[in-house]
């Protein structure tokens, strides 16, 4: 959203804070194990076996989880076990299917998965604020956008997103 702002595509004034998320550590569903946050702990578990990831190169979510790996202390321990995808979506399928025990995901996205359950939460001073700003392009020929956009900054509308494990920013 910076990008597109920094080129002056966005209609002045329509820019505004939508959603939050969360970041955490995946299970699979059948998998007990509970992550504990104490630093040498968690360098322990998670660099016992695969830690599936987005790239923490390239992909928010993989930057997020690095983020808040270095934060606690851990990164240097854990990052020679990581196993990154292109996406946050291919780290979640690596522990649905069984192919790492443990994942660092969004919580939206641990929700949507019925083979994976939250395992860990991550604290959210470890790792930047995860937010889903929101905002009307120039370009837009629609008639319906700027009511469209109202809708969902609407309590109506942030109510939908709830459901699906988004926060309200």
């Amino acid at each position: 959203m910076d990008d597109v702002a920094a080129k002056g595509l966005l209609v002045q004034g329509t820019r505004a804070p939508f959603l939050g998320n969360r970041l955490v550590i995946v299970a699979a569903v059948g998998n007990p194990v509970k992550v504990p946050l104490a630093p040498a702990a968690l360098a322990r578990l998670l660099a016992a076996g695969p830690l599936a990831m987005a790239d923490p190169d390239s992909v928010p979510a993989g930057r997020y989880g690095k983020a808040a790996l270095t934060a606690l202390g851990v990164w240097a321990q854990v990052q020679p076990h990581v196993v990154s995808g292109d996406s946050v979506r291919a780290a979640l399928a690596l522990v649905e299917r069984g192919a790492a025990p443990l994942g660092i995901v969004y919580a939206t996205d641990a929700r949507a998965s019925s083979a994976v359950r939250i395992a860990g939460v991550f604290p959210p001073r470890s790792y930047p604020p995860i937010t889903y700003p929101l905002a009307r392009l120039k370009s837009s020929t629609n008639r319906e956008a700027e009511g469209f956009r109202r809708f969902l900054l609407s309590r109506s509308g942030r109510a939908i997103f709830a459901r699906f494990g988004f926060s309200a920013r």
